[in-house]
Order: C-alpha cells, then structure tokens, then sequence
C-alpha cells in the first residue's frame, strides 16, 4: 500500500513491492504506482520551480503580479506538463531504466522552449526569456534528478528480488539460458524470468531450466500468458519461430498487457543503430554503420577538450596535493609516464600519478606465476609494488586524473575504450582491434561495470559494445555513473 510522507515513503513498501495472483506470478500493480509517483513528482517539481521564479521575480512588480507573472507561471507549467504528456515521457516502458526516459524528458523541455519562445515572439512579451533561459533549464535539472533519485530507489529494490516484470521465455534450450544467466546479472533491468517454453516443453533438467520451470511448449506460449498474465514474453532465436508463428503470437497477445518482445541474432548490436523498416510490406531490421566521424563525433570533440579543461581547474588543489603525497610517501617522481595505443595505433604517452615504488616495471617477470589478470591483463589484488598511498589512490581512481592532460591535448577522450599497452595490442586478433577505432577513454563501460573485477573476454565485449554503439546519450549516462563506480571503489586495485 502507499504510506504518507516524502516522496520516498510514496513508493511501493518493502512487503507489497510485488504482488501475485492465483498462479504465483507476479501482477503489475507496482509499475502503476512507480508511474503515478513519478507524474506527481514531475507535477510538485515543475510547479515548485516556476512559483519559486514568478514570486522573486514578480515580487519587484507586485502591482502587475497576477497579470504578468501569475499567468506567465500557470502557462508555463501547464506546457511543460502537456509537453511530457505529448511526447510520452511518461509511458510505462521507458521509466526506471536505460536513456530513453531521460531522452523523452529531455525532448519534452525542448518542445515547451520552442513553444515559449515562439508564443514569446508572437505575443511580443519581454518576459519571455526568463521564463525560456531560467524557469525551463530549472525544471530539466530539478526533473531529471528526482527521476534519478527514483530510478535508484528502484533499482535498489529489483536487486533485492522486487519490483520485477514476469518474463515468460520461448525458445531454444540455449538462448533461453543465456536471457536467464543475463536477467539475473543485471536485475536493474527489472525482468524476472518466471516460466520457460520450449520446442518439446522438456528442460535441461525434467521440467526445470536453470531453475526456472518449463511450463509447455513453444506453440503453448499464447494460452500460458493468457492464463497467467505474464508481462514480457521474450522469444528468443529457435527453428521454430517462422515468420507465420510470430505474427500469430502477436495476434494472440493483442487485448493483453503483455509486451512481447523478439530477441534478434545480432545480441551486441543495438541502440540508434537499430531501425525497423517497412520495406515491400516487410518488415526488416537495418543495422547502420558505426559513426566515426561527422557531427555528433566534432560535438564529443569539443566537449572532451572543454570538460578536461574545467575538471582541471576543479582538481587542480586536489592534485597539487596528491603529487606532494606521492614525494613524501616513496622515493621517485609524482608522475608516471607509460606509452599506450590510442586511435588508429597511434602510440602516445599517458600520465598518471605514481602508485608504485620505482622501477616496479622490472619486478613484474618476478611476479608473474601470481598474475590474477584475464587475458592480456596484469593484475594482483595484493600487488607487493603498489604504495600506500598508490594503495588509495588506485582504490578512487584518483591516480587517473593527470590523464585530464591527455584528454585535453587531443590523445584520449573522457569516455571510450581502455587504453591497451602496445605489447597488448601487438596480440589483439582482427575484432578486437576494432577498439583501435576510436579515442581511448579516461572513462567507459568496463569502468561502470567492474573495473579490474571483470573478466577479459567481459571487458572486450563492453569496449566493442561502446565503439559500435557509440551516442551522446551514451557518453552522459556512462560520466554520471563513473562517480558512484569511483566513489563505492568497486573492482579497483
């Protein structure tokens, strides 16, 4: 039930986060109370922001308040509100999860700056521009962190086994295991793999998959959802689904509240690569072309040499600071100079604050029966050669900050792919070189996702993700969440 108070305590309880029916699934009346707790958040924020700018700047011409700025105000909240509704940012299938809810809102605030702007310009009002330079940049900041503040509220509680869509798998014993193994990685995503069909409706072991029972066979899946009321049915790839059988399945689920949801062959494409055609009467799934350069890639450009600046002037005490730490620590330098491989081969040299004794690179033949590292990477938890303060440094990525340097003069970018050694990349096959293809990164996915902690092959597939799923959007989500990875200390060592 909802209980009174802040807009935590309006969120689903701990007790009732899921519901079930009869049948033991898990019902949707949690993701009809996310969404209303996330339309009266966006309402409260936006109408605090523009009565906190009508009354101080109104107050300067309290004779007028009501006709210039009490109108202003209500038009003005009125429109954004209308603008999230016609640009759907609150539809249930984008809140609490990935960019397009960010992206929708963001798409939202432009749509009510046009309007203003163009009303401005229509009605001749003066005011105008407070309302378009101010009042609106106010809400986007004030929104788009009480939607983050909620998203980790959510994802706090899908963790702990809430919160969850029932997904009703259909496919091969093999893919289906692998949505399984994935759903439960990565249970922010909120699905819950409740049920599984199959070709003969027989798992791996009698009746169960990883766990997870077998409910019937692949041409069940209609019936099952009907009686079961499962949200998300998932195919994923098998002989069976022909195009006949898939369009029937959609039929079948039409009326329900089950999305359906088919898994392409192409698993590690995705993103604004992906667009469904119609072409001929048939739909097809067009993959474009990696963007390497153009545009969106000269706006990442000024804004890696723009951001490396202003990070600079920020941590300049704090790295002032950490040099003088490093002296007094250890006998060597502050900096350690290291040649790495950056866009199209091209060596280059990266700065780092020094975390181990001097001449550590010589020690490292010795070491090498202890290696922890996956692959190509050198790695120990307890590395003998590592200061103390290395220790701490290493532990917050602050030993990372002197790379502001390479980023700023043009070697690296704030986000993209790990910067490999050359003897690292001397061994690199023809696919993994296509991290080559891009400006490696201060930042990126293997940093959110695990640092040092991931596998080899793990943290291959999140650079080649990034370099082939590359977008703006992307690079925002991945900076936001560099912080909570530096700050928890995850995985670094």
């Amino acid at each position: 039930m909802w209980q009174g108070g802040t807009v935590g305590s309006a969120l689903p309880s701990a007790r009732d986060a899921l519901a079930h029916d009869a049948f033991g699934r898990t019902t949707n009346d949690w993701e009809q109370r996310y969404r209303r707790t996330v339309i009266t958040g966006d309402t409260v924020a936006t109408a605090v922001v523009v009565a906190a700018i009508g009354n101080f700047f109104g107050a300067r011409d309290a004779a007028n308040w009501h006709e210039k700025w009490g109108i202003l105000a209500f038009g003005t909240w009125l429109l954004v509100l209308g603008s999230f509704t016609v640009s759907r940012a609150w539809a249930p299938a984008v809140l609490g999860q990935g960019a397009e809810e960010f992206r929708r809102l963001g798409r939202s605030l432009f749509t009510a700056t046009v309007v203003l702007a163009l009303g401005g310009i229509a009605l001749t009002s003066r005011n105008i521009k407070l309302w378009i330079f101010v009042a609106i940049p106010a809400i986007a900041l004030v929104t788009m962190t009480e939607r983050y503040l909620l998203r980790l509220w959510l994802h706090k509680q899908r963790k702990e086994g809430r919160c969850l869509r029932p997904v009703l798998a259909a496919g091969s014993l093999a893919t289906v295991r692998d949505l399984i193994n994935r759903t439960r990685k990565f249970p922010h995503i909120g699905w819950q793999v409740a049920a599984v069909c199959t070709t003969d409706g027989l798992g791996l072991d009698g009746h169960l998959v990883d766990g997870v029972p077998v409910v019937g066979r692949l041409s069940d899946v209609a019936g099952h959802v009907c009686r079961s009321g499962y949200r998300v049915v998932a195919v994923t790839p098998d002989p069976h689904w022909s195009p006949d059988r898939l369009q029937r399945l959609a039929w079948n689920l039409e009326g329900s509240d089950t999305e359906m949801v088919v898994a392409p062959v192409l698993m590690e494409v995705a993103g604004p690569r992906l667009h469904v055609d119609a072409v001929l009467g048939i739909p097809l799934l067009r993959v474009s072309m990696p963007t390497f350069t153009g545009g969106r890639r000269a706006v990442k450009e000024v804004v890696d040499r723009l951001g490396a600046a202003l990070l600079l002037l920020l941590f300049a005490p704090l790295m002032v600071l950490v040099a003088l730490l490093v002296l007094v620590d250890s006998r060597g330098g502050a900096f350690y100079r290291q040649r790495r491989v950056g866009k199209d081969g091209r060596e280059f040299t990266i700065l780092k604050f020094r975390t181990m004794v001097a001449g550590a690179h010589r020690a490292r033949a010795d070491l090498a029966e202890l290696n922890e590292g996956a692959g190509l990477l050198f790695k120990m938890h307890r590395d003998p050669r590592v200061t103390r303060v290395g220790a701490v440094l290493r532990r917050y990525s602050i030993d990372e900050l002197p790379q502001l340097f390479n980023v700023l003069t043009g070697s690296m970018s704030l986000v993209g792919p790990r910067p490999p050694l050359p003897e690292e990349s001397a061994a690199y096959g023809p696919d993994i070189r296509r991290r080559l293809l891009v400006k490696p990164g201060l930042t990126g996915l293997w940093q959110i996702s695990g640092r040092s902690d991931l596998p080899w092959e793990e943290a291959v597939r999140l650079d080649l993700r990034y370099v082939e799923d590359w977008s703006l959007a992307l690079d925002t989500v991945i900076l936001w969440k560099t912080l909570r990875a530096v700050l928890q200390g995850q995985g670094a060592y």
